[in-house]
């Protein structure tokens, strides 16, 4: 590793730790709002049964979405965020 790599890492580092520790203000903060699963599968005209079959997740995960005790992460944000704008698309699931 070079040394400015590591400098640069070392860095980095210290900074995260600052702004857990709540000494520094992080320099941006990312925010999103979570699409409504429950109104996105009522849009597919399915059950939560074959939703949750057609995106390969066991009904329970789904449940937990639609009741906002679990929250989608990663992709599947984005992939609610398409069906959201085209329910059709889950036929090709």
């Amino acid at each position: 590793m070079s040394n400015e790599f590591y400098d640069d890492l070392s860095l980095s580092l210290s900074q995260a730790l600052s702004i857990a520790r709540g000494e520094t203000k992080p320099s941006r903060v990312f925010s999103y709002e979570l699409p409504d699963i429950k109104a996105i599968r009522a849009k597919t005209g399915l059950t939560q049964a074959q939703f949750a079959d057609k995106l390969n997740i066991s009904s329970r995960t789904l449940q937990n979405w639609e009741q906002g005790t679990r929250h989608p992460t990663g992709a599947t944000i984005t992939l609610m965020r398409l069906l959201e704008k085209k329910p059709e698309l889950i036929a090709l699931a």
